[in-house]
């Protein structure tokens, strides 16, 4: 008995590290793309406005994919779901810097993005269910592997750029290597098979209920991110006078900021519980807001950037946990609240860039310290069972064979 226990906690331990480097490979993809957005534009001669409307097209991809991962898994199983599903998002990476022109470039990344929606909830559906069996949480590092990955990702795109490298070359590089160690890693992750009289769920269905609430916070700490991340480096430039060098680092030390909150996230929630958490880092993040608005100098608003990375970062894995847990369905329940989130990442850039056009960058940050405000009162429902779930954590692992399908 003693040794199948040690060797079920040792498959578990490893079914962990594959799926948080799954995540890392994940994110290593968006990070190889956003770096070369700019060769991307001038190759296929597309104005400013144009890039706008085409980089709508990966959350639009990504919207309407998402639900279907669900019956792909439910068909083949989660590990040979994921396997596929993230084979065609590292794929996926040649395709935008091969269009010939906008239409092309729209087609290529509305590829781009659903492919990315798939393999999104398939990954974090896993990471619930290996979080459930550790009876412990494991979905902040898991997403703070992603935001190493995308920094590994946009450092390797930032050599190629810095060297003159055709971004075609360079994406093909990029997707046959991610390609590669996504199969070597996905082999090591749990696998879970629908049984033979379990019904199939809907290729499209809308989210349930529980989805669009806990999507709701969500929403609030994407924004808070989106418009932090996109626009950071503008306000410290043309509200501070800050100089456009130390402008672009506070970005990066952003980014830097939400990965490390990230990997050392699962310890707070092991000991707090999600709410609690939330909440604080609610507080914290609504700190940071006061502090970039009221800020008379440099130093004071990246402080206060740095505090609203660090309120945030664990929210989204946390919703994503909370997601698994809030019905019978995980993977559909965890593409709602994927669907809600990736529209806030959508629309917070240029809802900070209309309402600073009709008010201040100020004032735009005054909106995203109420939102995140509402993580303080709207972190309750975040409270579920199973590992970090409530107010407590240290929930039983689950038993090896699952009742069903997860994404």
């Amino acid at each position: 008995m003693a040794a199948e226990t040690v060797t079920s906690t040792e498959r578990l331990r490893r079914a962990r590290f594959a799926v948080a480097a799954v995540f890392c490979v994940h994110g290593s993809v968006t990070g190889s793309f956003a770096t070369r957005i700019p060769w991307i534009q001038e190759h296929a001669g597309v104005s400013a406005g144009q890039l706008g409307l085409a980089l709508a097209f990966p959350a639009l991809g990504a919207s309407l994919a998402m639900p279907l991962a669900g019956a792909v898994s439910h068909r083949f199983g989660a590990r040979t779901a994921l396997r596929g599903l993230l084979t065609l998002w590292t794929l996926a990476l040649t395709l935008p810097s091969l269009a010939p022109n906008v239409w092309g470039l729209c087609a290529a990344l509305f590829v781009y993005g659903a492919t990315a929606g798939m393999s999104d909830v398939a990954m974090n559906a896993l990471g619930v269910e290996t979080e459930n069996r550790l009876g412990k949480s494991i979905m902040s590092s898991l997403h703070g592997m992603w935001s190493a990955g995308a920094l590994i990702g946009s450092a390797a795109g930032t050599v190629a750029a810095h060297l003159g490298g055709d971004a075609r070359l360079h994406h093909l590089i990029a997707a046959l290597v991610l390609t590669a160690l996504g199969l070597l890693f996905c082999q090591g992750v749990l696998d879970m098979r629908s049984t033979p009289d379990e019904e199939a769920p809907p290729r499209f269905s809308l989210p349930p209920k529980s989805a669009l609430v806990i999507g709701a916070v969500g929403f609030c700490a994407v924004f808070a991110e989106g418009a932090s991340l996109d626009w950071s480096a503008v306000y410290l430039r043309d509200e501070l006078g800050t100089s456009a060098g130390l402008a672009a680092a506070s970005t990066t030390a952003f980014a830097l900021t939400m990965t490390v909150a990230r990997l050392a996230g699962d310890r707070v929630v092991d000991r707090f519980g999600a709410v609690r958490t939330v909440r604080v880092g609610g507080a914290v993040a609504t700190l940071g807001g006061v502090l970039v608005v009221l800020a008379p100098h440099a130093a004071l608003a990246m402080a206060g950037f740095g505090l609203i990375g660090l309120g945030v970062a664990v929210v989204v894995p946390l919703a994503f946990a909370a997601a698994g847990r809030s019905g019978p369905n995980p993977s559909q329940a965890i593409a709602g609240v994927a669907t809600i989130t990736y529209t806030s990442g959508l629309i917070a850039p240029s809802a900070i860039g209309g309402i600073a056009d009709a008010t201040s960058l100020v004032f735009s940050f005054g909106l995203v310290t109420l939102l995140a405000l509402g993580l303080v009162l709207g972190a309750g429902v975040l409270r579920s069972g199973g590992a970090g779930g409530g107010e407590t954590a240290g929930a039983k692992a689950a038993p090896e064979k699952a009742p069903g399908p997860v994404g």
